[in-house]
């Protein structure tokens, strides 16, 4: 069985623009399915990696009114993996605002035949400039994508119906050592060699300082050949087994960049937050009472089990699947039949 059969059939948004949310940042994003369904917002991993037209496709169109969008620096958002004012706080807010704030389509034209303006043009621009006025939804995260979930739970829990979360992440220190300084290392030892070779090995006892020092230098080759080296690295080991589709992603200068500059900065900032901050605060999420989803690899070597369970101890009411045959990666077959199973049970909320 692939994957692709679990999914919903492919589908187009009915309508993509532009959120300013500071003076620096406009966020892409995108509606899909039936606007007037039960809201649904997807939150991509990385931070930094950006939506893909798959990622409309876990949600019944004709029961979510979808809404994705990348993250600051990140995929269509504008300016491209950009530093400044791109922390986990200012994510949680952008999600606020674009749940009730304006929404601006930036690239739209419609001229007549002579070439002057038409008033057919402004009255559709007029209409597209409104308020999405979302009052709750649902929230899908994964990897990245579920630490920024909890954090806009722990924070915006009366704007929350339900949590569906994979690839539990929180950003403690023990879970950035194992899998950028010594612990999947020794599972994927290949690979690992080819994610050392650009450090130094006078450097190599902080791995991810140094790839930080290099990621937000000014040499542009240094840069983007350490880009290509850390992509690489989650890449190759994110599936059970490896998808050469995730390699070749790594490969392409943009999306590297943006991945890998955007997570170096969050992962030696300590995510911005408070050690341990996200599992402490959960017990907001429990007593609130909102349902939630939690569905984990059990070979998961980018975000190993252990964080899901510690997740799982303070929401001891949420589903919590264990995957035995699967990695990190939502493109696995369980862990996309376990997602699209629990969006369909909870297209049943109300709003």
């Amino acid at each position: 069985m692939s994957d692709e059969t679990l999914l919903y059939p492919a589908i187009e948004p009915f309508f993509s623009g532009h959120l300013k949310v500071s003076d620096l940042h406009s966020i892409y994003y995108e509606q899909c399915g039936n606007k007037d369904g039960l809201p649904i917002v997807f939150l991509h991993g990385g931070p930094g990696g950006g939506i893909s037209p798959r990622d409309r496709r876990f949600f019944d169109p004709k029961a979510y009114h979808a809404v994705l969008f990348d993250q600051r620096g990140a995929g269509k958002s504008t300016p491209a993996h950009c530093l400044e004012e791109n922390d986990t706080w200012s994510l949680v807010e952008d999600i606020e605002k674009l749940r009730c704030g304006r929404v601006v389509l930036m690239h739209f034209a419609y001229y007549d035949a002579t070439g002057s303006d038409n008033n057919y043009f402004m009255l559709i621009l007029h209409l597209l400039r409104k308020h999405l006025n979302i009052e709750r939804w649902v929230v899908f995260g994964g990897s990245w994508g579920s630490t920024l979930a909890l954090a806009y739970a722990e924070k915006h829990v009366d704007r929350v119906l339900g949590l569906v979360l994979r690839g539990i992440f929180t950003l403690r220190k023990a879970e950035i050592d194992w899998f950028y300084q010594k612990g999947a290392s020794f599972m994927f030892p290949e690979a690992w060699e080819q994610y050392l070779e650009p450090i130094p090995v006078a450097e190599r006892s902080d791995l991810l300082s140094a790839y930080h020092k290099r990621l937000i230098g000014e040499n542009q080759t240094e840069q983007v050949r350490c880009a290509k080296a850390w992509s690489t690295w989650e890449m190759a080991t994110s599936q059970l087994r490896t998808n050469p589709e995730n390699l070749a992603k790594a490969a392409e200068d943009k999306w590297a960049l943006a991945f890998a500059r955007i997570e170096s900065h969050y992962f030696v900032n300590e995510g911005f937050m408070r050690p341990n901050q996200i599992i402490e605060d959960a017990g907001i999420i429990a007593d609130s009472g909102i349902p939630v989803s939690i569905v984990q690899g059990r070979y998961d070597v980018v975000c190993p089990a252990t964080t899901a369970w510690d997740l799982f101890k303070k929401i001891p009411k949420a589903e919590f699947f264990i995957v035995d045959d699967c990695g990190h990666s939502a493109k696995e077959v369980g862990i996309t039949e376990k997602l699209v199973a629990a969006c369909d049970k909870y297209k049943s909320l109300k709003k």
